[in-house]
């Protein structure tokens, strides 16, 4: 990890749409910001589904997004999945780095956001700003399971938290 190149990490999945939605959202917010300040040499943007992402990804990166659905309350088991392969393999090698989370759910995503910010805790990050829920309303089988479109000012709040990170980043 070299300390002039920095670089943010977004590990995302999404069933429906919607936390790749967040994720593509936070990842323009952080490339706006890139552009603003010139920095195109001094920050990389990675984005990665929560599959694909490993131990060496979060290991070389300097801050973190982390955009998932809540399912039954919980985090996405592919979500959950990739925190429980990567856990151990980075314990108390990535102290103090930034994070930000995003949330889709379709009532109130609170346990998701527990759930997630406790394994941060474990791993000893620094949540840069207010965990995000984007709410979808989809209370029936129909509504939950279809492609879900996320409005304009959601696509705001995170495009608003990938400019943090990118900002943080480049400080």
């Amino acid at each position: 990890m070299s300390s002039s190149r920095k670089t943010l990490l977004i590990v995302w999945h999404s069933r429906t749409g919607a936390a790749r939605q967040m994720a593509e959202a936070a990842e323009n917010g952080a490339r706006k910001v890139r552009a603003t300040l010139e920095a195109h040499d001094q920050l990389a943007i990675l984005s990665k589904t929560a599959g694909q992402a490993s131990a060496e990804d979060l290991l070389d990166a300097d801050g973190y997004l982390f955009c998932a659905p809540e399912n039954l309350a919980a985090l996405s088991g592919e979500m959950k999945e990739f925190f429980d392969r990567n856990y151990y393999a980075v314990l108390n090698q990535l102290n103090g780095r930034p994070y930000a989370l995003l949330v889709s759910a379709g009532t109130d995503g609170e346990q998701a956001v527990r759930q997630a910010e406790r394994i941060a805790q474990g791993w000893r990050l620094n949540r840069a700003l207010p965990s995000q829920i984007i709410n979808t309303a989809a209370q029936t089988p129909e509504a939950i399971l279809a492609p879900k479109q996320i409005g304009t000012q959601d696509q705001e709040t995170c495009q608003e938290s990938g400019a943090t990170l990118a900002g943080l980043l480049l400080l």
